[in-house]
């Protein structure tokens, strides 16, 4: 398994959280903080099997605004990709 944790202005997160989770991505948001973003940051968690990393980053990455398309400082997205060693749900019963 692996963690996709992806940075970007908080402006981005609605659509493309609503895209990922169209295409049945679980995916957490948490607010963050970036000294380069004066609007706030918002980093998605997004934890997939090996063989749906590059689905959700092609998701992340196509509902970026195009640079012709953007105001003021242009987005930038930062993903990191990380190895998962062990992944658990615990539901209170």
């Amino acid at each position: 398994m692996k963690m996709i944790l992806a940075v970007m202005p908080t402006g981005l997160i609605d659509q493309i959280s609503q895209k990922l989770i169209e295409s049945d991505f679980r995916v957490t948001k948490f607010a963050s903080t970036a000294s380069l973003f004066s609007g706030g940051t918002t980093t998605l968690m997004i934890v997939v099997n090996v063989s749906q990393v590059d689905r959700a980053l092609d998701l992340i990455r196509t509902n970026v605004p195009p640079e012709e398309d953007r105001i003021d400082v242009p987005p930038r997205v930062t993903i990191y990709v990380l190895k998962v060693k062990d992944f658990a749900r615990v539901y209170d019963e």
